[in-house]
């Protein structure tokens, strides 16, 4: 009998980080900067050339802003019959190089051009020739530019800055993009080549938890079958996403791999275990030794909650919830249960090691209610450690 594969997903390419969606959820106020920076060349294509810089933690969008906006002027610019290229370099692929940065930008007209023979000024004056010829104007967007100031420093900058000083009277050719997470890194350049670059800087903010959960969810609707991911399990990926620095890139490849390890499981959701696992396969797992010197009521309290999670399909559990299962486990060993008091001071321990995460939510006028979150390690395999090693002391 042949078994029928089944997929959480519809296409997953959706989630794969080269992926340039058509909605940007939380970035279109930066996106349309981009464009009215840029939309001189869509009215007076030869009179001026832009350097624009754009900056930001990992994960904040910078790549895909670029890519996006590459994209809507490209096609733009098409409809009003204006040869314009954008081409996305990231200078640390190449090193750092202007050379092979440059020789990459000229192989996008002529593919088959030498590697060999050329210093890099030869082939900015080669590309600007091209870019004549063919009446063509050429958006290079300088993806990680920290490599390329490492590197070459000011040099490098300059010529690619001040090229037109050396066109007096012919058109504009060359724009900038230049992508970079801290401005500090410009510091390294001389006073004339920074006043050239920092007229137009966009900062990207880092995503809010919420901002993730929404970018979470537009990529969701992309990727997966209808209802295929669980509200809680987008709720942990934003908190884990949230905690790395607001960076979306990490939650998106957290989503995939869930998605992965729901399908390799069988399961017709992406449920939270599967985020648990997922993270643990990307952020190491918590060592051995870490549970291991954690005290004996520590390790029954944890032992409780990896098994309510693993009852449950919830991205959170409350303390109380946690306390009926660690009283069930202390009744197994037949231990005295700690008081309440104690046990919030176990999980404030927990919590401080990273081993769990906690928050306080308000629950309606009741007071207030302590939520536990596992982030680090799937609830099974949380189980199956603690289990054994506190089989072994007991023997």
């Amino acid at each position: 009998m042949v078994s029928h594969y089944r997929s959480v997903f519809t296409d997953e390419t959706k989630l794969d980080l080269n992926y340039v969606p058509h909605r940007l959820p939380h970035r279109d106020t930066e996106l349309q900067l981009l464009m009215k920076f840029f939309s001189f060349l869509l009215q007076f294509p030869e009179k001026m050339a832009q350097r624009v810089i754009i900056t930001g933690d990992v994960g904040s969008g910078k790549t895909v802003l670029s890519q996006r906006f590459g994209t809507d002027i490209s096609r733009e610019a098409g409809k009003r019959g204006i040869n314009l290229h954008y081409v996305h370099v990231n200078c640390r692929e190449y090193r750092g190089s202007l050379f092979l940065i440059l020789h990459h930008v000229v192989s996008t007209f002529h593919p088959s051009f030498p590697k060999r023979g050329y210093s890099a000024e030869e082939l900015l004056s080669i590309l600007l020739q091209i870019l004549d010829e063919e009446k063509a104007h050429v958006i290079l967007t300088l993806d990680e530019f920290e490599s390329l100031i490492e590197r070459e420093g000011s040099d490098a900058v300059y010529k690619l800055t001040r090229l037109q000083e050396t066109r007096q009277n012919k058109p504009q050719r060359l724009s900038l993009v230049c992508i970079l997470r801290n401005l500090k890194a410009i510091e390294q350049l001389d006073t004339s080549t920074r006043s050239t670059l920092q007229s137009n800087i966009i900062r990207l903010e880092r995503y809010s938890k919420q901002q993730l959960a929404d970018i979470l969810n537009d990529r969701i609707s992309l990727a997966f079958k209808p209802l295929a991911v669980l509200e809680d399990t987008v709720s942990l990926i934003a908190e884990l996403a949230s905690s790395e620095g607001g960076n979306a890139r990490f939650g998106i490849d957290l989503l995939w791999r869930a998605g992965k390890y729901a399908d390799a499981d069988g399961l017709d959701s992406v449920t939270p275990d599967c985020v648990r696992k997922a993270v643990s396969s990307v952020v190491p797992a918590m060592r051995k030794s870490e549970l291991t010197n954690l005290g004996f009521h520590e390790k029954l309290l944890l032992l409780g909650i990896a098994r309510c999670f693993k009852e449950s399909r919830k991205a959170y559990i409350s303390l109380s919830e946690a306390e009926q299962f660690y009283a069930v486990i202390c009744e197994e060993f037949n231990e005295k249960t700690h008081s309440h008091t104690q046990l919030w001071k176990h999980l404030q321990n927990l919590s401080s090691l990273g081993v769990v995460k906690t928050e306080v939510s308000k629950v309606g006028s009741r007071g207030r209610s302590t939520l536990i979150c596992l982030p680090k390690i799937s609830a099974e395999d949380l189980e199956k450690e603690l289990s054994a090693i506190i089989e072994k002391e007991r023997a």
